[in-house]
C-alpha cells in the first residue's frame, strides 16, 4: 500500500475535525443545516490554514445523503465518491496551472448542464488570485448569477490580487493563522494515535516553525518522525534534524552583545556554523528572540500573552530583557532586520552575520541615538563596577582659523541675498536631474555686479558641476525664477580655505564682528564702496 503524507492522512473529515477556525465552521455549518448555502465564497489567508480542507468539506455537506450536525457523514455514496475523487460534480481547479480566458470558458459551459448525481456542482479554484483579468472577466457573470445547482469556493493566499468586481460577488472568510497550544494539542493527538513519543519541549518548537500553518507544522513533524523511525521525539533531535540553534545560544549571544563582548560573539556563530546550521535560518529566529525581548520590555507581564513559550523559558526571556533599555532592543532589531533584507543577495552570508554582530556589541561604531544611549549604558556600567580607566590626555587643540569676511556694495548684497532665498527654486527648475546633482553642496559668493561665483566643495564636483552647458541652464532658470540676468562662473574650494565665509556691507562689518577677521578684496585694493 502507497505511504500517505501525515497531513493528508490526518485531513479533517468533518467540521468538526477543523481547528482554529470556529467562527467560519459554525457560519458555514449552520447554512448547510438551513439549505442557505451562498452561490459563491471566497476563502483567504496564509497557507495551511484549512481553506481547500473546508472547502472539500463544503462540497460533501452540501452533497451528503444523510448529514450529522450539518457536518457529511462520509459513509453515503456521494460522500464516498467525493473523498475518492470520482464524483463528477465535484470539480478541484488548480488556477496557477489553469489560469487563462479559456479554462474559464470551459466551466461557464459545463455549469448549464445540472449534476448528473447529487444536489450540488460545486467548482473549487485553488490559488484564485492566479487567474489572469480576462479569466475573472470571463467568469464575472456566471459568478453573480450562476444556476441554483452552482456553487463556486475560491481559495487564495493573497487575496488583493483578486478583482474588487469579484470580491462583490463572494461572502469572504478570512481564516487567521492557527494558535501555537492548538497546533501543539493537534501534532500530540497524532502522535498518540500514531504510537510515537514526543518531549512537550520538542512539539512545542515544531508547533513554533509551523509559523500559524497547520500543514507546515504536520510536515515537520514527519519529517522528524522519519528520521528517528518513530522513536520518542526529543527537543535537541528535532533541533538538529530541523538545522536550528538552541535558544540558549541566543541567550548567550544577546548577553554576550550586551557586555561589548565582540570576541565571544564570533566564537558563538562560528559554534553555529560548525554545527551545518543555516544562517538566514539563525538571523530570523535571533530578530525574533529580539522581538519577544521587546515585548516583555515595553509590555512586561501584560504582553506575556503574545509570546509563545514556557513560563520557564520566558521567565528567563523577562531577565534577560532587564540587560537592555528599549532603544537599544531596536537597534539590535534594526541591525539584524538589515541584514536579513542583504543576506537574499550576498554571496557570503557569513561575513555580513559577523558585521553585524561586530555592530551589536560595538555601538560607539555608531552615531545614531541607540547607539549612544548604549554607550552610556556600558559607561555607567564600567562606573559602577569600578572598571574605568582615565583617558589619554587631548591633543592640544589646533589654533582656529580666521573667519572670512567680504565687503561688497549693499545693493549687490541685496542681489546676493534674494538669490540665496530662491536658489532652491531655481536649481530645481533644472531640466536635467544630473545637473541638481552636480550642484549639491555649492555655496554663491559675489564677484562683481551681474556676475556670481559657485564655489564647490572639490575639484572633481567642480569637474561636473561647473560645465558650461551647466551654467547657462543655470542662468536661463535663474531669468525665469528671479527675474534678472546673471553671470555664473565656477571655482573649487581651496585645500586650506577657511570654511566661514561672510558677506557684509561697509555698514554691519564694524557692529556685527568682533574677532580676529581677514578682509576678502576684489583685487582692487579694498574693493567697491558701499552704495547708500
Amino acid at each position: 500500500m502507497a505511504y500517505t503524507a501525515l497531513y493528508r492522512k490526518w485531513r479533517p473529515q468533518t467540521f468538526d475535525e477543523v481547528k482554529g477556525q470556529d467562527a467560519i465552521v459554525q457560519t458555514l455549518r449552520h447554512q448547510v443545516q438551513t439549505g442557505q448555502t451562498g452561490h459563491a465564497y471566497l476563502f483567504c489567508g496564509t497557507r495551511g490554514t484549512g481553506k481547500t480542507t473546508l472547502a472539500k468539506i463544503l462540497a460533501r455537506a452540501v452533497n451528503c445523503e444523510h448529514p450529522v450536525n450539518g457536518s457529511p457523514c462520509n459513509e453515503c455514496a456521494s460522500c464516498r465518491a467525493i473523498l475518492a475523487g470520482a464524483a463528477m460534480n465535484v470539480v478541484e481547479i488548480d488556477a496557477a496551472s489553469n489560469n487563462g480566458v479559456d479554462n474559464v470558458r470551459e466551466i461557464v459551459e459545463e455549469v448549464q448542464y445540472p449534476p448528473a448525481d447529487g444536489r450540488f456542482r460545486v467548482y473549487i479554484i485553488d490559488e484564485a488570485h492566479m487567474l489572469s483579468p480576462g479569466a475573472f472577466n470571463a467568469l464575472l457573470k456566471t459568478l453573480e448569477e450562476p444556476p441554483s445547482y452552482v456553487i463556486f469556493v475560491l481559495a487564495t493566499t493573497e487575496v488583493h490580487k483578486i478583482l474588487p468586481t469579484v470580491l462583490s460577488r463572494c461572502q469572504r472568510y478570512d481564516f487567521k493563522r492557527i494558535p501555537l497550544e492548538t497546533i501543539r494539542a493537534r501534532l500530540d493527538e497524532m502522535l498518540r494515535a500514531e504510537g510515537v513519543e514526543a518531549e512537550e519541549e520538542a512539539l512545542r518548537y515544531i508547533a513554533r516553525r509551523g509559523d500559524g500553518s497547520m500543514r507546515d507544522a504536520i510536515s515537520l513533524l514527519e519529517q522528524c518522525t522519519a528520521f528517528y523511525d518513530r522513536q520518542k521525539l526529543t527537543y535537541d533531535g528535532v533541533l538538529s534534524v530541523l538545522g536550528e540553534v538552541d535558544y540558549e545560544v541566543y541567550h548567550r549571544l544577546f548577553d554576550a552583545a550586551m557586555r561589548g563582548d565582540t570576541a565571544a560573539c564570533i566564537r558563538l556563530l562560528d559554534g553555529v556554523l560548525s554545527e551545518g546550521r543555516e544562517l538566514s535560518r539563525f538571523a530570523a529566529d535571533f530578530t525574533w528572540y529580539l522581538r519577544d525581548l521587546l515585548i516583555l520590555k515595553t509590555t512586561g507581564t501584560a504582553g506575556e500573552e503574545l509570546i509563545d513559550m514556557t513560563s520557564e523559558d520566558r521567565a528567563r526571556l523577562g531577565a534577560m530583557a532587564q540587560q537592555a533599555d528599549e532603544q537599544t532592543l531596536v537597534r539590535c532589531i534594526r541591525i539584524f532586520a538589515e541584514l536579513l533584507n542583504r543576506m537574499r543577495y550576498a554571496p557570503d552570508q557569513r561575513v555580513l552575520t559577523e558585521a553585524a554582530l561586530i555592530r551589536l556589541s560595538r555601538p560607539q561604531m555608531e552615531t545614531d541615538i541607540a547607539s549612544l544611549t548604549e554607550r552610556v549604558r556600558q559607561l555607567e556600567a564600567r562606573l559602577a563596577e569600578g572598571n574605568f580607566t582615565a583617558a589619554a590626555p587631548a591633543a592640544q587643540p589646533q589654533p582656529e582659523r580666521p573667519v572670512v569676511v567680504k565687503k561688497v556694495p549693499k545693493l549687490q548684497l541685496q542681489d546676493l541675498n534674494e538669490l540665496k532665498e530662491q536658489w532652491r527654486r531655481i536649481v530645481g527648475a533644472l531640466s536635467s536631474f544630473s545637473y541638481q546633482a552636480g550642484l549639491k553642496g555649492v555655496e554663491l559668493e559675489p564677484i562683481e555686479e551681474g556676475v556670481v561665483g559657485l564655489v564647490f566643495p572639490d575639484a572633481l564636483k567642480c569637474y561636473y558641476g561647473g560645465r558650461p552647458q551647466v551654467l547657462q541652464d543655470l542662468a536661463a532658470a535663474t531669468a525665469d525664477i528671479a527675474g534678472r540676468q546673471v553671470e555664473y562662473r565656477a571655482r573649487a574650494r581651496e585645500k586650506d580655505e577657511p570654511q566661514t565665509r561672510y558677506v557684509v556691507s561697509e555698514q554691519e562689518l564694524q557692529s556685527v564682528f568682533h574677532m580676529e577677521l581677514t578682509q576678502e578684496t576684489d583685487g582692487a585694493g579694498d574693493g567697491a564702496e558701499d552704495e547708500d
